[in-house]
Formats: structure tokens, C-alpha cells, sequence
């Protein structure tokens, strides 16, 4: 987490390597905290200490009611890298003041295709496979062994067709698969692209023999949450790069285990980085650490708008992105 004063002469954005955003923060900002290690109650202390009029944060920082009211008056911004805010307290936020803003748009394909390899890889049994092979294989399979799910046309269903769920939607169609939908709204007939609306997503989830729930439309919607598992047809997949807390973990365990669902891909989780091990326990689940996002590409896009967000915010032209 950063504080900064002013903005000097932005730097180029090309061909920027891991920890560009970093290693740009002295060309453009008088800045603090560079390393992104700080914890939050190292960070409200150097921005007091520092009159900074600025705070940019991660998911990993917790900016709750309490840590948002102890910021000092002067602070303008709060900026999230990220595309969700549920780690910020965003009415106690408002209620300061303050401009919140996130990263929308520029994590799009990198989720997207983070839930592709997710989905691929819970149907073809993908964590089994590879801890066979770390074990040494050696043993040959007969035509009835170790056997996973076609993937090619199945049915997906989406839960939340904002733009990550259209960017799913688009690769899927690469595999043939057959696109049901659940949204807040439904889409303009251009961006259904022929997929199938369900308004309420228990109609949905019994149709569907994959489901991921991307962020997006779902990204801080309390009301939305895909809780009964068991809801899915039997044999369907289940994948999660959206938040933890719209499946219920308890329901979807017994789901794996009783084989009601064939497989699940999770990258986030209710308790993170603490995930529930069972999960771990279980053959059916291929896990990722949080990492739908994790490329250089998108991080250093990601990071470069919150920049830009703050200086806009600090230049008195409005944010770019306000939640």
C-alpha cells in the first residue's frame, strides 16, 4: 500500500516487466510502502505519519468500518487493484468521503481463461493425473480406468454474465457447448450470442452439466449466491473464480463426496489464504490459490489503473473507475 502527493511524468506501459507497477511509482508518485508488503495497520500509520492523500490497497488488506474511520481527513482516494471491493467497507468509505475505485475490464480474458483451464481440468480429472505421474506412474490403464468427462458439447451453465461470464461464454463455444445463463438482467440478444437466459438460477443449475460462477455480475451482490450444490444435475462440475462466499462450502463437500457432482474447480474459497482442507482431501476438486488474475500481463494492467485512478482523482478530474 502506497500514499502519494503528486504525480510526475507517467512512465511507458510497454513490454513492462513483473513488478512494473512498483518500479514506476517513483517516476510518477512521491510514494511509500513500495514493496506492497505492508499490513494495514502499518499502512494508516505511514499515511498519517505522511499526510498522504492517497491509499491504494489489495484484496489481501482489510478495509473495514473501523480501519476506514481511521484514516485522516486529508486522504481523497482509496483505490483497490482489484476488480472486487469486498475486502473494503465501501459505505464507510463513502460516508468519509472518500472515492473508492477498483480495476474493472482489464482482468477480463485472464479469469476467463482461468476458468477454462479450471473447467477442463475437474472434468479430465487433471489433479489425480499429475500426482500419479510426481508418484512415478507405472502402471497402465485398462479402457475402464481413470476415466474423466468430455468436455465438448456439454451444457454450461453461467452465473453472472458480466463481461468475464461473456469471455467464458465466447471460449466455450470453442467446445461446442451449449450456454445457459443466469443474470441479474437479461442480455441484449448481440451478447447472448444464442445462449439461453434463466432468471432465477435454481431453474438454471438442474440443466446445466458445468457451472462457473464468475465475477462480474455476481462480483458484490450479497443477494446472489449460488448455495445448494445439490441443486446441480448429478454428475455436473461446479467451478469458482468469482468469491468464495457464493457457494456454500458445507453443501458442495457433501455434493464431491457423495458423487452428486463429478468434479469442482475452485480458485477462491470462504476462508482465504486458510481455504477448508477438506477440499484438499478429495480427489474430485482441482485447487488454485486465488490466482484467476495471476499473469504479468494483467497484473501490471491492473496496478497501472489504479495509478491512474488516483492521479486522476488527485489531478481533481474524477476517477476513472468509482465504485
Amino acid at each position: 500500500m502506497k500514499g502519494w502527493f503528486h504525480e510526475q511524468t507517467p512512465p511507458c506501459r510497454r513490454a513492462r516487466p513483473a513488478h512494473a507497477v512498483f518500479d514506476s511509482l517513483s517516476e510518477r508518485f512521491d510514494a511509500i510502502g513500495g514493496d506492497g508488503n505492508m499490513s494495514v495497520e502499518e499502512a494508516l500509520a505511514q499515511v498519517e505519519q505522511h499526510k498522504a492523500v492517497a491509499l491504494l490497497v489489495s484484496h489481501r488488506h482489510k478495509m473495514t468500518a473501523e480501519a476506514v474511520g481511521r484514516l485522516p481527513t486529508q486522504v481523497k482516494v482509496l483505490a483497490t487493484v482489484t476488480v472486487g471491493y469486498d475486502h473494503i467497507d465501501v459505505p464507510a468509505a463513502k460516508a468519509r468521503g472518500l472515492i473508492v475505485t477498483n480495476t474493472p475490464d482489464v482482468l477480463t480474458d485472464c479469469t476467463a481463461d482461468m476458468a477454462m483451464l479450471l473447467m477442463l481440468a475437474a472434468c479430465r480429472r487433471a489433479a489425480e493425473a499429475e500426482q500419479l505421474m510426481r508418484q512415478g506412474w507405472r502402471k497402465s490403464f485398462g479402457m475402464g480406468e481413470f476415466l474423466g468427462l468430455q468436455v465438448t458439447g456439454k451444457r454450461l451453465g453461467i452465473f453472472g454474465m458480466g463481461r468475464i461470464g461473456q469471455a467464458m461464454a465466447q471460449r466455450a463455444r470453442g467446445f461446442n457447448m451449449q450456454i445457459l445463463y443466469s443474470n441479474r438482467s437479461r442480455l441484449k440478444p448481440e451478447l447472448e450470442a444464442g445462449a439461453r437466459y434463466f432468471a432465477d438460477l435454481k431453474e438454471m443449475l438442474p440443466t446445466a452439466t458445468s457451472w462457473p460462477s464468475t465475477p462480474g455480475d455476481t462480483g458484490n451482490r450479497q443477494g446472489d449466491r449460488c448455495r445448494d450444490a445439490g441443486a446441480a444435475a448429478k454428475g455436473a462440475v461446479l467451478v469458482n473464480t468469482a468469491r468464495g462466499s457464493l457457494v456454500d462450502e458445507e453443501a458442495l463437500l457433501a455434493a464431491l463426496k457423495s458423487g452428486h457432482l463429478f468434479a469442482a474447480g475452485l480458485d477462491v474459497f470462504r476462508s482465504e489464504p486458510d481455504f477448508d482442507q477438506r477440499f484438499a482431501e478429495l480427489p474430485n476438486v482441482f485447487l488454485t490459490p486465488h490466482i484467476g488474475s495471476a499473469t504479468i500481463e494483467t497484473r501490471n494492467a491492473m496496478g497501472f489503473r489504479a495509478l491512474d485512478n488516483i492521479a486522476a482523482v488527485c489531478s481533481g478530474a474524477g476517477a476513472i473507475d468509482s465504485v
